[in-house]
């Protein structure tokens, strides 16, 4: 018998539920039926890895960091370029923040993945948006209750840098062991025969998760990602990133199929 891992980016309340602070559209039904998969095949899934995006308040992708020269605060999405902070147009909130947060918006714009995007502060730990969406928490709870054990991977906590990739922080911090790679998930991975790929945002923090474990994989391993397609919704006006994502991957050796498909 194959061994299925499931791989459920982010299924938090945040994204999930039209409430939450960056609700992904389409992200609640995605949810439901990701709670029926996980019940239809309960005895099937040897594993399943769990990430959660897992923010402070104080965040270098959060308003509050910055201000203009008047003292008021980006708005949610407004990007924030190398321009921007060198010519003064922002500066972080705390001065003693500043030299830091420059550095920060440099590399980020080496590093050619995105420009710093403000988002609504999202995903507090502690607070009711962290959660995972009730019915696929209740769903990995029976999957539990079979003496199995949910890996869970937090992510997000350093606040001066983004973490879209469940696997490293976009800038990774040398001091701050979270932020590095993720080579314990990556091992983990590589001893399931397939791994199934689920989860919000697809043009952000799933793209940037299966990007990152795809380059530090080898290419036969990639060939096991199978990406439920109809568990996933993009970030709006950024669907573009989430088709590229998938016309990369596919190119790569990824399998797309839907919940309801797999293993029917």
């Amino acid at each position: 018998m194959k061994k299925v891992h499931l791989l459920s980016i982010d299924p938090q309340n945040d994204f999930c539920d039209p409430n939450g602070a960056l609700f992904v559209p389409g992200a609640d039904e995605d949810m439901k039926r990701l709670a029926a998969l996980i019940t239809r095949l309960k005895d099937k899934l040897e594993d399943i890895h769990v990430t959660l995006d897992s923010h402070h308040f104080i965040h270098v992708a959060h308003p509050v960091f910055w201000k203009n020269s008047q003292g008021d605060h980006p708005a949610p999405f407004t990007l924030i370029s190398v321009d921007d902070v060198e010519q003064g147009v922002w500066a972080a909130t705390n001065p003693g923040y500043q030299k830091r947060a420059a550095e920060y918006v440099k590399t980020l714009a080496d590093n050619g993945r995105y420009l710093l995007c403000i988002w609504p502060p999202h995903c507090l730990i502690g607070s009711w948006g962290h959660n995972i969406y009730p019915s696929v928490f209740q769903a990995m709870l029976e999957w539990e209750k079979q003496f199995a054990l949910i890996n869970a991977v937090t992510k997000g906590s350093n606040p001066f840098t983004e973490h879209y990739s469940a696997v490293q922080a976009d800038v990774p911090d040398g001091e701050d062991s979270t932020t590095m790679l993720n080579t314990d998930l990556i091992n983990t991975l590589q001893q399931a025969d397939v791994i199934l790929i689920t989860g919000e945002a697809l043009s952000h923090c799933v793209a940037n998760t299966i990007l990152d474990i795809a380059n530090n994989f080898g290419d036969e391993n990639i060939k096991k990602f199978v990406l439920l397609e109809d568990t996933c919704s993009n970030v709006p006006s950024f669907e573009q990133l989430g088709e590229k994502f998938v016309t990369e991957m596919t190119g790569r050796g990824m399998q797309v199929t839907t919940s309801t498909d797999f293993l029917a």
